[in-house]
């Protein structure tokens, strides 16, 4: 499967070279279009090579984000500078995917065929019960579902590979008999991930983002399907005992960089990788917001992105909802904010609620004819 993009797919070496990843641009607002500048970079984020490159470069500059938040820029301008520099093109391609307007979103509906799921845990542990789940939400007008045999819920003890394909091959292969709509399967391992496939699954969406077992990668970019790599700090079991960062959008997005790289080397096809920035996976509640902000910088890395937003503990930490199925409110507000900032997939439980928040954001957008 290939993901919604809102420029042409480019090869990996164009927006993931060698320059782009040591100089860990961050998308931010940035000199006048008068100014000298070509474009910005916060200083803390580069090492000493690259400090070396920018130096070569007639007309970079180097600021913090203080000194650029009282300046203004169009940042159609910026690209084009950019383009204009054959040392710069690559960081100017990655700009360039990230202004685009996107098109249309894709809501992925979340099908947890689970016993202890965070939200909806034990509700369509059933085959039959998750087969209703499942009709219900296409006829929500779910785009896509996503089926899960193993919680992630924070404090979740994993399961065994052949308990995971009891709950969500027969589920799998019974959807995938009845409609069109994409399925994918929410696994961190390759057999599992190999009959989903086998079943008619086309997507394997990984938490591990490839980590947890060496054969995903390869099975995948052998199937041709489509794969989303989240970012984690630890594991299910531990990721909110102690969640700690220097910089959560630098080091999120510098691990989503190397593990696309990773399926990339591995032989999945840039089109067909989708990143996920895991939010409430190793996050506090001010992590997830610094996140949520900078998700248009993420969409600089130059591949789709896909959130998971809805029901999060975050959110209930700042509208006072103890309970996780009652933060429909919360989740709409959220996935607003992301549809604004260019998200291409949103993993949710309230398929309906949310296609209709989407469409007035999307038509805000069109009407701006610009993303922010």
């Amino acid at each position: 499967m290939e993901f919604p993009r809102a420029a042409a797919a480019r090869a990996p070496g164009d927006f993931l070279g060698d320059l782009a990843t040591r100089l860990e641009a961050r998308a931010r607002p940035g000199p006048a279009p008068d100014a000298p500048a070509l474009l910005w970079y916060a200083p803390a984020a580069l090492d000493a090579e690259a400090r070396r490159l920018l130096d070569d470069l007639p007309g970079a500059e180097l600021a913090t984000a203080d000194e650029l938040a009282s300046r203004h820029v169009v940042p159609r301008e910026l690209v084009a500078r950019a383009e204009a520099h054959p040392a710069l093109r690559c960081l100017a391609a990655a700009l360039e995917a990230a202004l685009a307007p996107p098109p249309r979103a894709l809501v992925m509906g979340i099908l947890n065929v689970t016993p202890d799921s965070f939200s909806d845990g034990g509700e369509f542990l059933a085959t039959e019960r998750a087969l209703e789940r499942g009709r219900a939400l296409r006829a929500e007008g779910a785009d896509w579902l996503d089926v899960g045999g193993e919680s992630t819920r924070p404090g979740a003890e994993p399961v065994t590979t052949e308990v995971e394909l009891e709950r969500v091959v027969p589920v799998l292969r019974t959807l995938a008999r009845e409609g069109r709509s994409v399925l994918s399967v929410d696994t961190t391992k390759a057999e599992v991930a190999r009959a989903a496939l086998d079943a008619g699954a086309r997507v394997v969406n990984d938490v591990s983002a490839g980590r947890n077992d060496p054969e995903l990668l390869p099975l995948v970019a052998a199937r041709g399907a489509g794969l989303v790599l989240m970012h984690a700090q630890g594991t299910p079991r531990d990721m909110q005992r102690d969640p700690r960062y220097a910089d959560v959008v630098r080091e999120v997005a510098a691990h989503l960089r190397a593990r696309a790289r990773a399926a990339w080397e591995a032989g999945v096809a840039p089109e067909r990788i989708a990143l996920d920035p895991g939010f409430g996976f190793g996050k506090r509640p001010t992590d997830n917001l610094a996140l949520l902000r900078a998700l248009p910088e993420l969409r600089a890395l130059g591949f789709p992105l896909c959130v998971g937003l809805s029901r999060k503990s975050f959110l209930g930490h700042l509208s006072g909802q103890a309970e996780p199925a009652r933060r429909g409110p919360e989740t709409l507000a959220a996935t607003a904010v992301a549809a604004a900032a260019g998200v291409a997939v949103h993993r949710v439980h309230e398929v309906a609620a949310t296609r209709a928040a989407l469409a007035i954001a999307g038509a805000l957008a069109a009407d701006r004819g610009a993303v922010p």
